[in-house]
């Protein structure tokens, strides 16, 4: 571990919960020895109970670290950006649906959606009630800037992350992979038919039961080479789609380089699944 003898312990103290984790994270051993006796021995410990609470503490500390660590990586902050992201857009749209319906009551001539939100939000209130109701549309167009700024944010990030991915995809919906599976190393060990139906979970566990056919395709949907191909096609631009991002959640994971190469041959193999429908047309 943290010298020749292989004790995590060397050079440390029971109350120095850093060096300690540094020890216990980085160090080796290259064979098993009796740590409590020659912690003990060392003066690190004055029994093999105090030296059991001393590694207790010491890995709760390391993994603690370990945690923190992961966390900050630019993968998890990435998924949770897509997610405050998502969060934003559904609850702004709920809720400018409700202020429509209160703000028709007062004003006239209120909008639907978003923009009308932000009418409301411009007007004048005159009593209690259209101060709530301006304030509430004030809130509305908040949520609303925030998630075009969250955008903007993983359009900015994503590429730096997963530059195969999220040339494939386009950034966001390489965030929204990323997010489903949980980060870009869970999403580079899935195989590309787990890919292919990330996100429709619901519609995958119905077809095992039986109620319901097997989803053709996931998240990915909204890729213009899903989405733009025809109807008897898409099963197959789905499986050609994910096919080539697994293997750019895998390059980008396992190596960190950008690929030119995969985009490239995604756009051959899309070409030939569409001429084929443009043959039988």
């Amino acid at each position: 571990m943290s010298d020749e003898t292989g004790r995590w312990f060397a050079d440390a103290t029971p109350d120095e919960p850093e060096r300690a984790n540094t020890a216990i994270r980085q160090g080796s051993a290259d064979a098993p020895a009796d740590w409590p006796t020659r912690a003990v021995d060392a003066g690190f410990a004055a029994d093999e109970a105090a030296y059991y609470d001393a590694l207790h503490e010491a890995t709760l500390a390391a993994t603690g670290a370990a945690v923190r660590e992961a966390e900050r990586a630019d993968d998890q902050q990435l998924l949770h950006a897509v997610r405050a992201m998502d969060d934003c857009e559904r609850t702004a749209n709920e809720l400018a649906e409700r202020l429509h319906e209160w703000a028709g009551s007062l004003f006239a001539g209120v909008g639907t959606g978003i923009d009308g939100a932000r009418g409301v939000a411009e007007r004048d209130p005159d009593g209690p009630a259209e101060e709530r109701a301006v304030a509430l549309a004030e809130r509305v167009v908040g949520l609303a800037d925030e998630a075009a700024d969250l955008r903007a944010h993983i359009e900015r990030t994503a590429p730096e992350v997963a530059p195969n991915l999220a040339t494939l995809a386009g950034p966001v919906l390489a965030a929204r992979l990323i997010a489903l599976a949980g980060g870009l190393e869970s999403l580079a060990k899935k195989p590309a038919g787990t890919i292919q139906v990330l996100g429709a979970e619901d519609a995958l566990f119905a077809h095992l039961r039986g109620r319901a056919p097997s989803p053709k395709h996931g998240v990915i949907y909204v890729h213009e080479y899903v989405r733009g191909t025809r109807e008897e096609d898409r099963g197959s631009a789905a499986r050609a789609l994910a096919g080539k991002l697994a293997i750019a959640a895998r390059g980008d994971h396992y190596r960190g380089e950008f690929n030119p190469a995969i985009e490239r041959q995604l756009e051959e193999r899309m070409a030939t699944i569409r001429a084929r429908g443009e043959a039988d047309e």
